[in-house]
Formats: structure tokens, C-alpha cells, sequence
């Protein structure tokens, strides 16, 4: 188990890794597909993922871990955690069926940020269904979640999207991976931005360090997850430091 925290975001060309080990070292990856990831995650031990796993059949109230992630970010974060789709919905082939579908067993439509991300979602869901061994060790968080924790249970000011948030962001995670700006600096001349975007990079970051501070010990919103109809759990995982934890960089 040479890497074993993962942080994964999804990105153009895929998904986004960046592997942790507990000496320090770290690598970055590119996994163009569903497959790909599980070649990636086959030997983790905790690999944290910035998309929906646990989906609710029907019933216009959604997961209780999206009211949660929203309550506890505020404005304006809270408007980075969307509604998920119903689970019947990752079956539509357009965003016209998508809508139909969700109306039907939520009595909402659903966002085309959303229904962008519906093929992620279907292939997440696959890779679970075909490699019950990945079962509770890939698991659902948010980044600003995860950024909200680290920072003493406060949201980030800016856009994640914007340099003064990248800043931001990147001023936290230093904060508890020494090596986190190098990793960052890598990763932006590693992959081009059709491919990768500067707030992937920060964003898969972000749940590494989660994922390797936070093994063992993650919070999860809500504290007591309900799973769905084919047994996983709508939750969202994070870590808030101790006192003694709280802004110490590891493996300088």
C-alpha cells in the first residue's frame, strides 16, 4: 500500500488523482475512466471522491447531507452543493428525459450542472456495483466541506474558481501538507487545462489531505448517514482537527 490516501475530483479528461503516503511522498494521476480509478483506488485505504454515491429513490426532500453541507457553508457556499438526481433518473439518455424522470419521483427538475455530471455519477455507480471491496473505502465528500473543516468550521470567502480563492484555498492546505504548493505547482505544469483545471487540482488536494489526516476519524453530515435502496450511504465525509492537529503541516 505505497499511496494509500486519495483525493479524486472529476475533470475533462476524467478524473483527477492526487495519492498520499504517510512518509510524505505523493503522485498525481489521471484516470481517463471508471476503470481506470479502480486502478488507481484498488489498494487504498481511504480515498475520498467529490461526487453523489448514495441516491434517493423518490421524494422531494433529497439527502439530508445536502441540507446539511449547505446549512453548514452558508452564503454564498452553499450554493456549490446541488441537488443530486434521483437514483431513476441515471438511467436517462438527454437532459430532457432527465427532467421528466426527476419530476416524477421528486417533483423537481434537475440542474444541468447536474445532468453534466450524470455520466460520472452512472460510472461511479458501476465501479461500486462490480467491486464490492471498494464498499467503504471510496467515499462521498465535498470539497468545501472538507475546506470548511480544515479552516475551524469556516466557509471560504471567494470563489474557488477566482485567484483570490485559489489563494485561499491553497493557504489552508499548506497548513497541514507541507508539500502541498509543490503539488499544486506540479500538477499545473503536468496537465493542461483542457484537461484539468486549476480548481480540480485543489479540489482532489483537498480531499487527499482529508483522506490521509482524516482515516479512521472522518465526520460524516449527517452524524448518523441513512443508506439508499442498494446499501450505500448518503454522507458527506470530512475531519476537523484537534487542538493539537489544528494548522500542523505534515512531512516537511
Amino acid at each position: 500500500m505505497e499511496f494509500p490516501y486519495i483525493g479524486i475530483d472529476g475533470c475533462k479528461a476524467g478524473w483527477f488523482c492526487v495519492l498520499l503516503a504517510d512518509d510524505g511522498r505523493w503522485r498525481t494521476a489521471l484516470a481517463p475512466d471508471a476503470e481506470a480509478l479502480r486502478e488507481v483506488t484498488y489498494s487504498a485505504a481511504s480515498a475520498l471522491i467529490d461526487i453523489p454515491i448514495g441516491f434517493v429513490d423518490a421524494g422531494a426532500s433529497g439527502r439530508d447531507c445536502d441540507t446539511e453541507a449547505r446549512r453548514c457553508l452558508g452564503r454564498p457556499r452553499a450554493s456549490s452543493v446541488f441537488a443530486p438526481p434521483a437514483r431513476p433518473t441515471l438511467a436517462a439518455r438527454d437532459y430532457r428525459a432527465a427532467l421528466a424522470i426527476n419530476r416524477r419521483h421528486t417533483g423537481r427538475g434537475i440542474s444541468q450542472q447536474a445532468w453534466w455530471i450524470v455520466p460520472k455519477m452512472q460510472a461511479i455507480d458501476a465501479l461500486l456495483a462490480s467491486n464490492p471491496a471498494l464498499h467503504g473505502i471510496l467515499r462521498e465528500c465535498h470539497p468545501e466541506v472538507c475546506f470548511w473543516a480544515l479552516n475551524g468550521r469556516s466557509a471560504m470567502a471567494h470563489n474557488k474558481k477566482k485567484v483570490p480563492g485559489r489563494e485561499e484555498r491553497r493557504a489552508v492546505l499548506r497548513r497541514y501538507l507541507a508539500k502541498a504548493d509543490g503539488l499544486f505547482e506540479h500538477a499545473t505544469a503536468e496537465y493542461p487545462r483542457r484537461e484539468v483545471a486549476l480548481d480540480d487540482i485543489i479540489d482532489a488536494l483537498v480531499a487527499a489531505v482529508t483522506a490521509k489526516l482524516g482515516a479512521g476519524r472522518y465526520r460524516s453530515l449527517p452524524a448518523d448517514p441513512p443508506h439508499d435502496s442498494r446499501g450505500r450511504p448518503m454522507e458527506m465525509v470530512y475531519w476537523v482537527p484537534t487542538a493539537g492537529e489544528w494548522g500542523r503541516a505534515t512531512n516537511p
